[in-house]
């Protein structure tokens, strides 16, 4: 009897604690409910973390257009997508951690009836900004992707949208986001990490944002960029100071993911220098950024042979500048958007300006973002192979060439250039032996939505000419 009374005692005891016996499955220490300003930093991170990160399991875009390369493994600079799960890695992280909370935070800032509706407008203008970035950045990578089926929680087997009008789609909706923002009032504040609510600040990165994937479809539909580019270019970034630049914290898991990966104070792995091919091509022009770049090997900037095994001690890695903790990632900048204006110059679109003008703002601004002078970037534009009179090639190759070095640990961004403008002329690792390689045209899709989603995902690549890394995407004249 004594046993069965405090068996009871504690029965009651336990309960009387809780309504219901649910109750047990409640962890006390997450959260419930998330505020929509919470999901939008924690998706804007997300999305920075993944084209920032030199993580091989998600971003291997710096190897790509031959920026770094490896000590050891050679699966990524030979552009092995299938022994890890890197097009799983990108697609999960978009969909889930940043498209999926970005849709949840715009559903809860239109609910919230705490705020005026000048506020509420820029808000979703914020989060509809973020999330044509990271539809571009999908359709950018992938091709054709779930759009209008996507992210919806009863729909499992959601279908694959046709990039080209998944794209059109976003560009429009960008310009209804760039429509609804009231420059006169805030938008998301503490929330935002990079303008701090200043919304005068978020018309400038969407007009830059337009600009960018306005460019990015020139080749194909010429008279579509050219009315975006010119409805997008007066309102566009004018300073190094406005870019659009992630701040990170000096502790995980807010640090800049190039740390995690390379900074001792994290890793003690010795797996990432600097490939030849950059270093080289930066030497002969006696670049100035060379030291905000790369480390010194016995006084002198030396790469790593592109695609093989290579010695860490005997070659050039990353400036500790790059793996501080607190190095901010750009999504997108100054020097990159007049880059673009010189190419819209070329291509005959009405916008302010010479190309050779903004060509040299392109190369002194990254020179003056780097750390270097006003004096090391009218020394490097003298120079007859940087002179953009006396460059040699196209306004192709003379853009192409010196953005590919500006966009240096900008892997994604890097490779979307490289793609668009077929410059430098990058070439594979020519592996004595082995069939020729091919550097990326895409990322392949994902192998578990062979499983997960199989009937969609062939569909899908039999659309866009074959779900391989090979493949050009929709906008990328061969």
């Amino acid at each position: 009897m004594k046993k069965i009374f405090i068996s009871i005692f504690s029965m009651v005891l336990m309960a009387s604690c809780v309504d219901n016996l649910d109750d047990y499955n409640v962890d006390q220490k997450s959260a419930t409910e998330v505020p929509p300003a919470t999901l939008f930093t924690g998706a804007v991170k997300e999305l920075t973390d993944v084209i920032t990160t030199p993580d091989v399991n998600v971003n291997n875009y710096r190897f790509y257009v031959q920026h770094w390369t490896t000590t050891q493994y050679l699966d990524e600079p030979r552009y092995n997508m299938t022994t890890r799960l890197i097009p799983q890695n990108v697609w999960q992280a978009l969909y889930r951690d940043v498209l999926a909370d970005l849709k949840e935070s715009k559903r809860l800032v239109a609910l919230d009836i705490t705020i005026n509706e000048e506020v509420r407008s820029n808000q979703l203008a914020q989060i509809e900004i973020m999330e044509v970035f990271s539809w571009s950045i999908l359709l950018n990578t992938f091709g054709d992707v779930p759009y209008t089926e996507a992210l919806d929680a009863e729909n499992s087997l959601p279908s694959y949208d046709d990039a080209e009008t998944v794209y059109n789609a976003i560009l429009t909706r960008l310009d209804g986001a760039l429509n609804q923002i009231n420059p006169n009032d805030v938008g998301f504040e503490e929330a935002d990490i990079m303008y701090s609510g200043d919304m005068d600040m978020w018309v400038k990165f969407g007009n830059s944002l337009k600009l960018k994937l306005a460019m990015v479809i020139a080749d194909v539909n010429p008279s579509l960029a050219q009315g975006l580019v010119e409805a997008a270019a007066p309102n566009v970034f004018t300073a190094n100071m406005e870019s659009g630049a992630f701040p990170y914290l000096s502790a995980p898991p807010n640090n800049n993911p190039v740390s995690e990966e390379i900074n001792p104070l994290f890793t003690s792995r010795q797996d990432f220098i600097v490939a030849n091919t950059l270093v080289d091509a930066m030497n002969e022009l006696n670049d100035p950024r060379r030291s905000f770049y790369f480390t010194q090997v016995g006084g002198e900037f030396i790469g790593g042979k592109y695609g093989f095994s290579n010695s860490y001690s005997d070659f050039s890695t990353i400036n500790p500048m790059i793996t501080d903790p607190t190095f901010e990632a750009l999504l997108i900048d100054y020097s990159e958007i007049e880059f673009l204006l010189a190419e819209a110059v070329e291509r005959g679109f009405n916008v302010a300006g010479t190309a050779e003008e903004h060509y040299n703002n392109a190369i002194a601004a990254s020179i003056d973002y780097w750390g270097g002078t006003a004096d090391q970037a009218t020394a490097y534009l003298a120079q007859a192979d940087v002179n953009y009179s006396t460059a040699s090639g196209d306004w192709r190759e003379k853009i192409g060439n010196q953005k590919w070095i500006a966009l240096y640990n900008r892997g994604y961004d890097a490779w979307l250039e490289w793609r668009r403008l077929d410059a430098p002329a990058l070439q594979p690792p020519a592996i004595e032996g082995a069939s020729e390689l091919t550097i990326p045209k895409r990322v392949i899709y994902p192998v578990n939505e062979q499983t997960l989603n199989g009937s969609n995902r062939t569909a899908a690549g039999q659309a866009i000419g074959g779900d391989d890394g090979a493949t050009y995407l929709w906008w990328d004249v061969e």
